[in-house]
């Protein structure tokens, strides 16, 4: 589905996302969407789609690496530089 739809903003700054985008991420009433600002564009993402997409990221570090100790030993380089 790369073509583009139409979407107007209605009162109060509402706008009603089409049926066929609902039915294709299975987006029903009560369902919860992210919003952010990316490059200029206004991005609406599932929450499942980023936590996929963290974990995703986070999966090629080694399981022997700890980001707390990575971090801790960072900040604690840049405390003594200043």
């Amino acid at each position: 589905m790369a073509r583009s739809i139409e979407i107007r903003i209605g009162p109060q700054g509402r706008l009603v996302i089409p049926s066929s985008l609902r039915k294709r991420l299975n987006i029903e009433e009560g369902t919860r969407l992210l919003a952010k600002i990316e490059n200029d564009c206004l991005v609406l993402e599932l929450p499942d789609a980023v936590l996929e997409r963290t974990r995703h990221r986070f999966s090629k570090i080694p399981k022997t690496v700890s980001l707390v100790d990575e971090l801790i030993a960072d900040r604690r380089a840049s405390a003594k530089r200043e």
